[in-house]
């Protein structure tokens, strides 16, 4: 069981506000994603859920407990940039991670546990769909297999958290559709919490039961970093009511405002949408 706890959370560069008021609870087996525009701080939110950015006010608790000021194995994450070894092979990218954590000055490991994490590995590739690809190098693969690759060595540290930022943005679209897919079978049958920044509304919608949108509520004209975001729509979704997969072609409302692009999704989306709380930071 893993829940989140986001309580009263801001953080600031000197003068410049970049999040505040930020207030969440995420129950076991959530599966969030934090959208906003660009520049809104959602990538911030998900550095300070890692612990590779540190908050100026509030906290953030894993099953009741503060978060280590240090990253550490009980939140995995995975980068829209590979974050994979290109002087390793597949297998040994996914081995390195526990070879570490067993043996940290060397990472090397010999006999039975070097086996037993081998085996471990080779059935987690397997279940990514990398199972006939083991001795090959990064620069070998495809752009979608990079990231499948990534997605293993996250889930063989066992985390209790996987935090996703925009791990998908770079994908073509039916890469991309292969991949929510993915993502959905691994959360599923491993029962993890993930939480996942993406700026892609139909991809949140595709993929979420929990979606938050990080926004500016209050803005000054005259002085705008003075206000940071906060969570200005907080919504839950029925996976069993959700619509057959797509991935949806928003090139047509470009001219539009993320808020209204979030509306027409929210409206189509009909019953799935199981929980609504439109004044959340007032709640809160």
């Amino acid at each position: 069981m893993t829940e989140i706890a986001i309580k009263g959370l801001a953080k600031s560069y000197g003068d410049t506000a970049i999040l505040e008021n930020v207030n969440a609870h995420l129950a076991d087996h959530e599966f969030c994603v934090v959208l906003g525009p660009s520049g809104a701080g959602k990538t911030t939110l998900l550095r300070i859920l890692l612990s590779q950015e540190a908050a100026t006010r509030g906290e953030v608790l894993i099953d009741g407990v503060p978060i280590d000021p240090e990253p550490q194995p009980d939140r995995g994450v995975v980068f829209q940039r590979y974050s994979v070894f290109p002087h390793k092979s597949v297998l040994a990218n996914v081995m390195l991670g526990p070879q570490l954590r067993a043996a940290p000055l060397l990472g090397r490991l010999f006999g039975a546990r070097r086996r037993a994490i081998r085996e471990r590995a080779e059935a987690l590739l397997q279940e990514v769909g990398l199972g006939e690809h083991l001795a090959k190098f990064p620069a070998q693969l495809s752009g979608g297999m990079q990231q499948r690759l990534a997605i293993a060595q996250a889930l063989i540290m066992e985390p209790k958290v996987l935090l996703l930022d925009e791990p998908f943005g770079a994908l073509d679209q039916s890469t991309k559709k292969a991949m929510h897919r993915l993502i959905l079978d691994l959360w599923r049958k491993n029962r993890m919490t993930i939480v996942m920044v993406t700026h892609d509304i139909g991809e949140a919608f595709t993929l979420a039961t929990r979606i938050l949108m990080v926004d500016k509520a209050r803005r000054d004209p005259h002085a705008p970093t003075a206000y940071g975001s906060t969570i200005t729509e907080d919504i839950r979704l029925d996976p069993d009511k959700k619509p057959a997969l797509h991935v949806v072609d928003e090139s047509a409302d470009e001219s539009h405002t993320m808020t209204a692009i979030f509306a027409r999704y929210r409206a189509d989306a009909g019953d799935c949408v199981v929980d609504e709380h439109p004044n959340f930071q007032a709640a809160g």
